[in-house]
Order: structure tokens, then sequence, then C-alpha cells
């Protein structure tokens, strides 16, 4: 059975998503800390702006 979403999990993943579209490590960061998935998302950010919203986008989303 999934955990229920209070509103302020759901207005605090709201807040790392813009941040995700400003500035994607950080939003992602926010989520995990400095994991591998912060370090996968510093890289593609690097690569491209928008492969790295999407990561950090997708990151928000399933955690």
């Amino acid at each position: 059975m999934p955990l229920a979403r209070t509103q302020d999990s759901a207005i605090s993943d709201l807040l790392k998503i813009i941040l995700a579209v400003i500035l994607p490590p950080l939003g992602v960061f926010l989520e995990v800390g400095l994991g591998k998935h912060f370090w996968i998302n510093l890289i593609l950010t690097l690569f491209g702006y928008i492969p790295g919203i999407i990561h950090a986008v997708y990151v928000i989303a399933t955690r």
C-alpha cells in the first residue's frame, strides 16, 4: 500500500521541481543529496541543459 502524500510534501516537491528547472543539480541535491543521481545530473546538465532538467524532474517525481 503506497503512503499517502501530504500537502506539505506535495508543495515541497513542487518547489524542488521549480528549482530543478532553474538549476537542475540543485533540485536533485535537495532530493537525494550528494549521491550518484546528483553526479549524473551534473554531468547531464554540463552536456546539455534540457537533459539535466529531464533527469532532475524524473528523480524528484519518482521519490
